[in-house]
């Protein structure tokens, strides 16, 4: 009889203990799956910015991560710089000021060819001979899988005269490494080895 009232306590108490751990896990499980949804529900309020409209009410925006942007952002900076350094009046006002907005945008390599282009006498020519010129760019392709990012931009230029307007193909390469946000260079890049690969006529029609 002792016997079975031993075989009795000790099976009570592998039972009593084999609840226990099955309880302690079944607690470990709902805590884990606690925490974790709590830190996914922290990390998704993250994405959340309220504003406050002048004291009143409260407005929801959403954030997001600033690198799904960035190729966007390239491409923008590449244009332009493009926009800014081969748009040209006869003006020498307005030639300094859009040399002087480019030049935020790249290193020394573009001022060289701007430099280069003056000795040649090419800006005191468009002043003198009341020429017009404007660029349209038609893609900027940038490689994003190695840094700097190289890039590679195909445009058409048009130079118009009182005579005749003449377009010209042009094809520039670059490579882009990332810089400070500022006023002068909103989207944070800046242009390194600026080269002009082909810049040739491929249309001049009379007036």
């Amino acid at each position: 009889m002792e016997f079975k009232t031993l075989r009795n306590i000790e099976n009570s108490f592998r039972q009593i203990r084999l609840y226990a751990i099955i309880f302690a896990l079944l607690c470990s499980g709902i805590t884990g799956y606690s925490l974790w949804e709590s830190y996914r529900f922290a990390q998704e309020q993250r994405q959340k910015i309220y504003v406050l409209d002048n004291g009143k009410s409260l407005m929801l925006a959403l954030s997001q991560d600033a690198s799904i942007n960035r190729p966007v952002e390239a491409r923008e900076h590449v244009r332009r710089f493009h926009e800014l350094f081969f748009t040209l009046a006869p003006d020498k006002d307005a030639i300094e000021s859009n040399m002087k907005r480019a030049f935020n945008l790249s290193d020394k390599s573009a001022f060289n060819y701007y430099k280069d282009l003056a000795e040649k006498g090419y800006y005191n020519r468009i002043i003198s001979g009341n020429i017009q010129q404007r660029i349209e760019v038609d893609s900027v392709r940038c490689d994003f899988d190695t840094y700097p990012y190289a890039v590679r931009t195909y445009a058409r230029q048009f130079i118009i005269r009182s005579s005749n307007l003449t377009k010209r193909s042009l094809i520039t390469s670059c490579r882009l490494v990332n810089s400070v946000r500022s006023d002068n260079n909103p989207q944070g890049f800046n242009i390194e080895g600026f080269t002009v690969l082909e810049n040739r006529d491929i249309e001049i029609i009379e007036r």
